[in-house]
């Protein structure tokens, strides 16, 4: 019997075979379960990599293979021996990758897709825009996406969405969503959503094929399992069908990403869908003291659709959590900034320690202002990635087309950048004869002789950049060698140069350039032989960075090794934890969202999971604020408290339909 597992754990690591659900409530070590569960099967006989533990973050991956590793080396950290079979642990982006580099020419996509990023997507959109004529303030390309998004995310291919579209603007994309998806599959690339789409669709089409793929494995487990959305959920059934080994981990009260497609459903339902299932519910919490873990069962217990489950706190004492109310927004940051700078001088709190967590984008406005005011070091969690970067996206559009020179966004986007003669009419007229000849751009770039127009000059700049490609394809060699041979070749630090005459924007610039050499040092230096020993080092970092797609920011675990407050919206939080937390805003029409409200159905529910996940991040100390007046369009209106406070208070036959009168105090707790 594996050592330092309660009786729950226990239960659920030795359960080796069938269905099996673990309902893993907040901060009951749901992640030990699983690397414990994966170490246990091995030791039992099972072959490693005849398992498979697919997540959805690639840090959440690299922490289960590495613990499950440190487990069956007797908590040692060794290096494993070239070849030895290990667990097949990912995301379930990357398992669906293989499975598709595999058999996507059974789609009619190339073998070697590229897997198109933001700008490309836009590229692609906004193309098949212009082809339907569709007015540009009827549909942005950025709309279109995110419809596309939620209909591939429910399965609803092109042919299928003009049956489904309920508005004009619905309509309009239903016509272009089978252009975009054409003009992808024609420059050999597929979306971030696609890997799933099409790896349900290879599935469906070609059962042969899903067998194959189901028999290279004998026990399937999946980690935050009410996460899951339509196609994760027919790829999850495909693969464990025949041998039943399933086991899925999760929490139906934390499901808040509906909006990504994920559909709670999956998770209340299993033991219909597998009758012969076990169930084995977590219910120790280690995160956080019983007077906040009290708040939570509380809140929760409110909504009906949920398996029925407790938390119940392995630490003891701790301070009530706080509710106060201030009587405006200002006032709300203000006092809650003074109250963090205030315990980090006079205690041992670092700023580092403190979550100031809210539901809207536009909250932490106010906040922000008072944070500098008062001069404390603060980080707004979910900016910019690295990679959405000008220059980075300049510099990965030229790596993109060493691996694949039909990916037409990517060569559009650097046709011309540096500036080497190929001007707007130039581009124009290639176009045109890549469309007359049914053939990708990059053809006609490298038949430049035949295109007639174009100026010597242009002709020069298409001879320049067609060599250099060229070159680069032929290079195998390390992918760091590869990113500074594009920059230098590229002239790039000389385009730098020349657009940002500020030293310190271009030294930022330039800084940026460097971390991307260092990502492919990083890269190169790996000790990873999955790989495809025949595969191009350049195929696998492009891959590797693009599969770092939504939710799986890096750049958000940099940003909290800071010693600052973290500044971040209650679905950016869940996964952490903090000493300290502010959940601010607690407000009828914040959270619940005024959305959610006017929907009157079980988005409701969500924003109660939604709250449930901020109060559940605190460890030691929690409190709950609100405004009682809020500016809107300029005017102070009165705001209603949240419903969940009082909710969370065992007071919700009180929650009131209007706001109390005279209530405008200045800190004052209720």
């Amino acid at each position: 019997m594996p050592a330092g597992l309660n009786p729950a754990q226990q239960d659920a690591v030795m359960t080796l075979r069938g269905p099996l659900l673990v309902l893993a409530g907040a901060g009951t070590g749901k992640t030990r379960v699983v690397t414990f569960r994966i170490a246990q099967l091995i030791k039992s006989g099972v072959a490693a990599d005849r398992i498979l533990a697919v997540t959805f973050t690639r840090k959440a991956a690299g922490e289960m293979q590495e613990r499950a590793a440190e487990l069956l080396n007797g908590g040692k950290r060794k290096r494993r021996k070239r070849g030895t079979p290990k667990p097949e642990i990912s995301t379930f982006h990357s398992l669906c990758v293989r499975i598709l580099r595999r058999h996507a020419t059974h789609l009619g996509y190339p073998e070697k897709f590229t897997i198109a990023d933001r700008g490309d997507q836009e590229s692609h959109a906004r193309t098949a825009l212009r082809e339907i004529r569709a007015p540009n303030d009827a549909l942005k390309p950025g709309d279109l996406l995110a419809i596309i998004s939620q209909w591939k995310m429910r399965s609803v291919t092109p042919s299928q969405a003009g049956g489904i579209a309920e508005t004009d603007r619905e309509h309009l994309a239903a016509s272009a969503y089978r252009r975009y998806q054409n003009h992808l599959k024609n420059s050999g690339s597929v979306d971030f959503d696609d890997l799933l789409y099409l790896t349900e669709e290879l599935f469906r089409k070609f059962p042969t094929l899903r067998r194959e793929e189901a028999g290279r494995f004998d026990h399937v487990l999946v980690d935050e399992y009410q996460d899951t959305n339509h196609s994760q959920y027919e790829i999850v059934r495909g693969l464990a069908m025949g041998h039943r080994n399933l086991c899925v981990v999760g929490d139906d009260d934390q499901s808040i990403y509906s909006w990504r497609g994920a559909e709670v459903t999956h998770i209340l339902t299993f033991n219909k869908d597998w009758p012969e299932a076990k169930t084995v519910r977590l219910e120790a919490n280690y995160r956080s003291r019983k007077p906040i873990i009290d708040y939570a069962n509380t809140l929760i217990v409110h909504n009906a659709h949920r398996h029925d489950k407790v938390l119940r706190p392995a630490k003891g004492g701790g301070e009530p959590p706080r509710i106060m109310q201030y009587k405006d927004e200002l006032t709300e940051a203000k006092e809650v900034v003074f109250d963090i700078r205030r315990k980090v001088e006079q205690t041992k709190l670092r700023y580092r320690d403190v979550a100031i967590l809210f539901r809207t984008n536009e909250q932490p406005r106010a906040f922000e202002a008072e944070l500098r005011a008062q001069d404390v070091p603060y980080v707004l969690i979910g900016g910019m990635s690295f990679y959405d970067r000008r220059e980075i996206r300049d510099v990965m559009a030229y790596m993109k087309l060493a691996a694949n020179p039909d990916d037409e966004p990517s060569l559009l986007r650097v046709l011309n950048t540096p500036p080497r003669g190929i001007g707007d009419t130039a581009r124009k007229r290639m176009m045109e004869q890549a469309v007359s000849r049914g053939v990708p751009l990059w053809r006609v770039v490298a038949d430049f002789a035949n295109v007639e127009g174009l100026t010597p000059a242009a002709k020069k700049g298409c001879a320049a950049l067609v060599q250099m490609v060229e070159s680069w394809r032929k290079d195998d060699g390390p992918v760091e060698r590869l990113v500074n041979r594009v920059i230098d070749e590229a002239r790039y630090r000389q385009e730098l140069d020349r657009i940002y005459p500020d030293p310190n924007e271009r030294d930022a610039r330039l800084a940026a350039l460097g971390e991307i050499v260092n990502a492919a040092a990083s890269y190169d230096a790996k000790d990873d032989d999955d790989d495809d020993p025949t595969a191009r080092p350049l195929d696998g970092f492009l891959e590797e960075i693009a599969l770092g797609g939504p939710g799986d920011n890096n750049d958000k675990e940099s940003q909290l090794d800071q010693n600052s407050v973290a500044l971040l919206t209650l679905h950016a939080a869940k996964g952490l934890e903090f000493p300290h937390v502010y959940l601010v805003g607690m407000e009828e029409g914040i959270l619940p969202h005024r959305r959610s409200i006017e929907a009157e159905n079980e988005s409701i529910d969500e924003e109660r999971r939604l709250a449930y996940v901020g109060v559940t991040r605190a460890q030691d100390r929690l409190t709950l604020s609100l405004a009682l007046t809020r500016r809107k369009w300029g005017k102070a209106r009165d705001t209603l408290p949240s419903r969940f406070l009082y909710e969370m208070t065992g007071q919700a036959e009180r929650a009131p339909h209007r706001h109390p009168k005279n209530q405008h105090t200045n800190g004052r707790r209720r």
